[in-house]
């Protein structure tokens, strides 16, 4: 059976840097795939690619079979792949509520989602839903700016669920939160996955990785060094010699400078 989500062969260079180098992942149906590595891997670049953010400069990335090298990140989303990124990115001077209500019209483009006058009562009660799923619905008149981190992570996770992606894609969900978020965001993630949601998630936080994904990608220089159980990553000495030897610059670093 063929994985849902598949990366081969891709490479990508910002100038001098070769951010991606012939890097292939594959992601399978109702699995919880880890991506980890030390920064300036290429990690948040292979997302970027995934989504539609950048291009490669060679490789391919199917989705359900289909080919979406290339396509638009609206298209890629409207398609079923969801993500969110290192930096939480929400409308801010909107409300909460607003927020998802843009993100239901994810087969139409989101500048059409952004000025539609009325949301349908199924739209709202779908938003609604999902921020009482994260914990944050009695925050749905605020403006989203004025949200924690942590809220505004789980925000961002809402807005994605309101989408009903095939496939989630979580770039640090457990990055400057604290332990008690951590655990909750955890807990989603698994009672998700029970339901069918397929998830690949980029974590420098190993504990977070380790207990929660089926299998690890290790990531080094912009290839895949290794893939395999949690148990088997933890002692293979080529991720430790990896993580020991450290990174380049962060790769979103990277992609600002050269993109």
């Amino acid at each position: 059976m063929s994985p849902l989500l598949s990366a081969q062969g891709i490479s990508r260079a910002f100038g001098g840097v070769q951010a991606l180098n012939v890097c292939s992942l594959n992601v399978e149906k109702g699995s919880i795939a880890g991506l980890i590595g030390p920064n300036g891997s290429g990690k948040t670049t292979l997302f970027n690619v995934i989504t539609g953010y950048v291009k490669p400069d060679a490789g391919t990335v199917t989705f359900d079979g289909q080919d979406i090298t290339n396509a638009r990140p609206d298209k890629v989303f409207a398609l079923g792949v969801g993500r969110t990124f290192q930096l939480t990115r929400i409308f801010a001077r909107m409300s909460v509520v607003e927020n998802m209500l843009v993100a239901t019209q994810h087969d139409e483009s989101w500048i059409y989602g952004l000025t539609r006058s009325k949301s349908s009562k199924s739209e709202l009660d779908a938003a609604m839903e999902w921020l009482d799923f994260v914990g944050i619905a009695r925050l749905a008149s605020l403006e989203a700016g004025s949200l924690s981190y942590g809220q505004r992570k789980l925000l961002e996770l809402a807005y994605v669920l309101v989408a009903d992606p095939d496939v989630i894609l979580l770039d640090e969900p457990a990055g400057g939160v604290n332990l008690t978020l951590i655990n909750e965001i955890s807990e989603k993630i698994r009672t998700l996955n029970k339901s069918g949601k397929t998830f690949l998630i980029v974590e420098h936080n190993m504990e977070f990785v380790m207990n929660l994904c089926d299998t690890v990608t290790v990531m080094h220089q912009g290839s895949n060094l290794v893939t395999g159980l949690p148990a088997e990553i933890r002692s293979n000495p080529l991720v430790l010699d990896a993580y020991l030897g450290g990174g380049d610059e962060d790769e979103e670093s990277q992609e600002a400078a050269h993109g």
